[in-house]
């Protein structure tokens, strides 16, 4: 029995995690070094591989309070070319109807997203951001999400960009997207 830390958790509530490959290419796909697991920090995001039953990386970072509490988790895997998908899990409290918008820097706010659920873990927020929108991400310095607490007052959540270029570029050069 393998066990889970505290970063693959969000990769294992939100079921996020899909990858369509040919059975050869999966058999090809090995971490380095044959390694099970592998965890990289790079700045404010991390990379986190897991090979059991199948090789599954993502980049990812969470905010906590001072207690431990979690505030936000945000979770992406390169799904084709420059494209991610993932998803964002913010706090209880929120309007839902409301869904949230992100902006990335001072740029115009991208179309707003709709919460998928919500679980022990949090609200989802489904993720998919195009190849132009990796590219702002990149370039970026802090994506800001925008919601609305259950009694109408506007929340920002900001996301620290600081070492996403660098941490996307590690997961595609291991899972060769």
């Amino acid at each position: 029995m393998h066990k889970i830390g505290p970063r693959n958790l969000l990769l294992l509530v939100t079921g996020s995690v899909a990858f369509s490959a040919s059975a050869a290419a999966e058999e090809a796909f090995k971490l380095p070094g044959g390694a099970s697991s592998l965890q990289e920090t790079y700045q404010d995001w991390s990379l986190s591989c897991l090979s059991t039953p199948q090789v599954a990386c993502t980049i990812s970072q969470q905010q906590t309070q001072q207690d431990g509490r979690r505030v936000l988790a945000v979770e992406l895997q390169n799904t084709s070319g420059e494209a991610v998908s993932g998803t964002l899990v913010l706090p209880f409290g929120l309007h839902l109807d409301v869904g949230t918008t992100l902006q990335i820097d001072d740029a115009a706010a991208l179309k707003p997203l709709r919460f998928s659920t919500c679980l022990p873990a949090g609200c989802l927020v489904p993720l998919s951001f195009d190849a132009k929108t990796v590219a702002a991400l990149r370039a970026g310095s802090m994506l800001h999400v925008k919601a609305q607490s259950i009694d109408a007052r506007e929340l920002t959540f900001s996301i620290s960009l600081k070492g996403f270029a660098s941490a996307l570029e590690r997961l595609k050069a291991l899972v060769g997207g």
